[in-house]
Order: C-alpha cells, then sequence, then structure tokens
C-alpha cells in the first residue's frame, strides 16, 4: 500500500483521487504516522447501506404498547394558554 502525506494529498487531491479511482488504496500520513487509509468503494454490492429497522427495534422493546398523550398534548398542557 501507497502512502502519502495529508500535505501532498491537500496539494495534489485530483491525481491522489485519480489513483484511488483505478483501484489503489493509499494510507495517509501526518508526521510519519498513519492517520487514515483511503480505498476506493466496494463495488460488489448494490451500493446501499444497510440502515437499522427501528420501527422493529420499538415493537421489539416495547410491544403495542401505546402512549397514552401525544407529546403535543402533553406541551399544551404544560403551556397552557400562553
Amino acid at each position: 500500500m501507497n502512502r502519502t502525506s495529508i500535505r501532498e494529498l491537500k496539494h495534489s487531491t485530483s491525481q491522489v483521487l485519480e489513483k484511488v479511482r483505478l483501484g489503489e488504496s493509499l494510507e495517509i500520513t501526518r508526521h510519519n504516522e498513519v492517520v487514515a487509509v483511503l480505498s476506493p468503494p466496494n463495488r460488489k454490492g448494490s451500493g446501499r447501506i444497510a440502515r437499522p429497522d427501528f420501527a422493529q427495534r420499538l415493537k421489539d422493546q416495547w410491544g403495542d404498547r401505546v402512549l397514552s398523550k401525544t407529546t403535543t398534548e402533553v406541551i399544551r398542557e404544560e403551556h397552557g394558554d400562553r
């Protein structure tokens, strides 16, 4: 894996990104210490990121229980007729 400094990345961004686009992975260094790895995306998958199913998590945790009041109703009661 090749290395490039942050300074070179700043000054030659287009050239560095072209290398990555062509499939090369690069270690990005600051004071000779690797701080990041820049690599091309994985093209094998659909390109979609798996997202958590929050609705299912809520249902698993709380079941079919429903709050007796909505947030809006609670705020209106707290604030009254301001």
